[in-house]
């Protein structure tokens, strides 16, 4: 990239000087009529300010200067002068007129419009062709010798023109091309890059904002930055904007509302003090893999805390629990019953509590498997109505997902009870708990919503933490902790969020599976392995039609209704890999050892024996994406 910064700055300054090489003024405006590029005859012609000859420069501000220093003669409104000059500007019509100035000078002026926008205008001062025209009219008898010495001249200078016309068309063509290989660059980058001037539209844009911010549209240039992006998120950005508009640069990151996704966005102030230039970038996978990191490493730091200790607690826990319980059967007086009931409910936290910590330090497995939805969250509500007590009202609502998908349904069951129990606690025994279900795209996004107090900033920078409590003594601090690495576990994201109307919101989002229900061709030559994996698969809500060998199954391909194969991969009369290309979704099953080269270069999943419901369960889901 420096080497092609390098290149593209050589090619400005040979352009630039070979317009100053020009004796013609030249100008170029783009399409938003700001000027690109000058020669100095051009300032010199009209006498322009410096400032309107840098880059940027308006048009409408240039006839404005012009307009009042008299250089299309008096007007009687100048305003209505600049709009019309302005208007016919826009237009962007190739166009050559002769004109006197207000000096008595006669200049030529020739535009042409350029294909990315905007216009090429040329200025040839034509004051001595005019005289020359003049005396050949006044004394064209008595000059018959001066004409044709005229002539030639004038031929001459037409030959001069050509030449500075095509020197113009090889400057418009290097710029051109060094404008399309900027583009091209840019729209490479991984990353939306643009510039905002200080009313926040869009100047500039590599058409990559959509990539950064889903939902944006793809075309900015011209829009307001709020109308792009939405209200909320401008309200996050703009306060950087502004810092930044007046000269300060700015890094920072911001969690894009509508998606989840966390975005680190640059920004640096234009040198000419026009608006700001940005760089967005897409960080989600960064800040994800820190946080993973940081609670691996948090989640090590208890590890080597509580190994040696929970070993030491579990037996004077087993012996406690042992001693109170025999006191407990001894026929105490009601006083000490009650004292030995306390302190076995005790023992009995602190074997939940050391429970936790082995969850939360040991390793996990995700196992998913087919999942009706709507049958977990009745289950669920069934298990934790109970314990909700009569202040606490709970709904589930589940939108238009498919019947069953694959899920983890033990991870998940405990993440959802883990946050309807906080919930609970939240609000103080009164209150409405709320979970939704429904796809997001290419996710299921559970929302768990209460109408407590919400979180406060520090639990929302920390609840994940272990150990993190807002409960004092009556909490551990591992129950969001483990919702997160679950949840991260199986592939998904966790955020946490104060819903508008009050209360508190945790958003589930795992990557939606459909897994729907197959009528599955059989092939295996071993009977009683056969059969047990058609009890698999009738228990996963499959039909199967059953083959024994390679030759039968060939035969049995083209059934109406068909809609997988299992094969084993070595039948007794051939391999069940030639069930491919046949237009149906193929699932091998093999013994052989996965290093094995039998096994290389199949396009298709594969199974080891032995295998469980839930590696079965995942091979075909495969097939189903």
């Amino acid at each position: 990239m420096p080497g092609t910064e390098m290149a593209n700055d050589r090619h400005a300054e040979l352009t630039r000087s070979g317009l100053n090489l020009i004796q013609q003024a030249i100008s170029i405006f783009d399409a938003k009529l700001r000027l690109a590029v000058c020669n100095r005859p051009y300032q010199a012609m009209f006498g322009l300010p410096d400032e309107l000859t840098r880059t940027g420069a308006t048009f409408q501000d240039t006839i404005r200067y012009l307009v009042h220093r008299g250089e299309y003669g008096p007007q009687d409104d100048p305003e209505a002068a600049i709009r019309e000059r302005v208007d016919q500007a826009r237009t962007f019509q190739p166009h050559y007129m002769e004109r006197k100035r207000a000096d008595g000078r006669w200049i030529s002026v020739e535009g042409a419009p350029l294909s990315q926008g905007g216009w090429i205008a040329v200025y040839t001062d034509i004051t001595q062709i005019k005289r020359q025209e003049e005396l050949l009219r006044a004394r064209s008898e008595e000059l018959s010798e001066l004409v044709l010495n005229h002539a030639e001249r004038l031929s001459a200078a037409n030959r001069a023109l050509a030449a500075t016309n095509a020197a113009l068309e090889e400057a418009k063509r290097i710029l051109t091309e060094s404008e399309a290989r900027t583009r091209h660059v840019t729209a490479m980058v991984p990353a939306h890059i643009a510039h905002m001037d200080r009313d926040y539209r869009y100047t500039f844009s590599n058409n990559q904002i959509s990539m950064v911010f889903p939902g944006a549209r793809a075309s900015v240039i011209g829009c307001r930055c709020e109308a792009v992006l939405g209200a909320e998120t401008f309200g996050r950005i703009r306060p950087h904007l502004d810092r930044a508009i007046a000269g300060q640069p700015q890094v920072f990151e911001i969690t894009h509302p509508p998606s989840g996704r966390r975005i680190r966005i640059a920004l640096t102030p234009d040198q000419n003090g026009r608006g700001v230039y940005i760089l967005s970038t897409d960080v989600t996978a960064e800040v994800q893999a820190r946080e993973a990191l940081t609670h691996a490493a948090k989640r090590a730091v208890a590890a080597q805390m509580t190994s040696g200790l929970a070993h030491d607690f579990g037996n004077l826990l087993t012996i406690i629990l042992g001693l109170q319980g025999r006191l407990a059967r001894a026929g105490l007086p009601p006083e000490q019953a009650e004292d030995v009931q306390a302190t076995l409910a005790a023992a009995r936290r602190g074997v939940r509590l050391l429970d936790g910590i082995s969850a939360l330090t040991g390793g996990r497995e995700h196992q998913p498997q087919p999942v009706e939805l709507r049958a977990m969250l009745d289950d669920l509500a069934a298990m934790t109505r109970p314990t909700l007590g009569a202040g606490v009202a709970l709904d589930a609502r589940i939108g238009d997902l498919p019947a069953r998908v694959m899920l983890d349904p033990g991870a998940l069951q405990d993440a959802l009870l883990n946050l309807i129990l906080n919930a609970r606690d939240a609000m103080r025994g009164r209150g409405r708990i709320s979970v939704t279900v429904r796809p997001a795209g290419r996710w299921l996004e559970i929302a768990v919503a209460d109408t407590g107090p919400g979180f406060s900033d520090e639990a929302l920078a920390r609840a994940t933490e272990p150990f993190f409590t807002t409960k004092g003594s009556q909490g551990t601090g591992l129950g969001l902790s483990m919702v997160y690495d679950q949840i991260k576990l199986s592939g998904g994201t966790l955020r946490l969020g104060n819903a508008k109307g009050g209360g508190a919101q945790v958003t589930i989002r795992l990557p939606l599976r459909a897994a729907r229900p197959h009528l599955v061709l059989l092939a295996e030559d071993d009977d009683a392995i056969r059969a047990h994996i058609r009890a698999m698969l009738t228990a996963q809500g499959h039909l199967v039609i059953e083959a024994g060998s390679l030759a039968e199954a060939r035969g049995l391909t083209d059934l109406a209704g068909l809609t997988m194969i299992l094969s084993d991969l070595q039948l007794g009369d051939g391999s069940g890999a030639e069930l491919r290309g046949r237009g149906l979704p193929v699932v091998l099953m093999t013994a052989l050892p996965p290093g094995d080269p039998r096994r290389s270069g199949l396009d298709c999943p594969v199974l080891t024996k032995p295998f469980g419901d839930t590696e079965l369960a995942v091979a075909m889901a495969e097939t189903d994406d």
